[in-house]
């Protein structure tokens, strides 16, 4: 199973296919296993790449939870990329992983082609908009301390989802859902990659997310899943995975 060393953390990926590369982050909770659908719609025609973020599925989970930040994130996401020879690839993800592909883009602009961004939000510039979502995520890391494994929420990318340690969960509920700056909302309006933004249409939580981005970002595409919730690739896999084959077709070729 291949993994990279990130200082003494162990990161899962895998990478299937031949092609344009395509990296995609799983949402919080969830792991690489959401995307079995995507790697084998895509696979004849892309690299697709998937990966465990630290904490969750066959990634480590570090004691130390300063070893869980958006920083480290992105930087796990480049490492994966630096790996596998890829100097650039598409960027997506859904719920966590597109708001980590956001931040990833906001670091490392010239390491995206395109950015997929799926039912997922860009973050708050009020402030109390962004302390109603941490204690949110503060909820989230006491239950799974409380509870273990057995606080994974009923999603249908988290029911399939296999984890190993519900502290590193937690840790990550507090380092990585948590937002504690408006950086990555207030980059909106500088991206100038092509940008599919995505969304089921039963997911309310994330639909005027999506309108905004739809909005700020220069060209986006918007498309909603029909007969979809959150995890609107695993909901209506037809819908999606032509959705994203329909917009992974306009781009030019790396």
């Amino acid at each position: 199973m291949p993994f990279i060393d990130r200082a003494g953390v162990r990161i899962y990926y895998e990478s299937a296919g031949s092609g344009p590369p395509v990296l995609l982050s799983h949402g919080y909770s969830a792991t690489s296993q959401m995307w079995h659908g995507q790697v084998q719609a895509l696979a004849d025609r892309y690299q697709i790449i998937t990966w465990d973020m630290r904490g969750h599925g066959q990634s480590d989970s570090p004691d130390d939870p300063a070893a869980y930040s958006e920083a480290h994130t992105v930087a796990d996401m480049a490492a994966i990329l630096d790996s596998l020879g890829v100097q650039s690839a598409v960027i997506g993800g859904l719920s966590l992983g597109g708001y980590m592909s956001l931040a990833f883009h906001l670091a490392h602009p010239a390491r995206v082609r395109a950015l997929m961004l799926f039912d997922t939000g860009p973050g708050y510039r009020n402030p109390a908009g962004r302390e109603a979502w941490n204690r949110t995520a503060e909820a989230r890391a006491r239950a799974f301390e409380t509870h273990g494994l057995q606080a994974l929420g009923p999603g249908a990318e988290v029911r399939i989802a296999q984890h190993r340690s519900a502290k590193g969960l937690a840790h990550a509920a507090r380092g990585m859902l948590a937002q504690f700056d408006s950086r990555v909302i207030e980059s909106l309006q500088t991206i100038r990659v092509p940008t599919l933004v995505l969304v089921g249409e039963h997911d309310e939580p994330f639909l005027g997310a999506t309108d905004y981005m739809a909005t700020k970002i220069p060209g986006a595409r918007k498309v909603i899943v029909p007969a979809a919730g959150h995890a609107a690739n695993i909901d209506n896999p037809p819908a999606f995975n032509a959705a994203v084959a329909e917009f992974l077709a306009t781009l030019p070729r790396p």
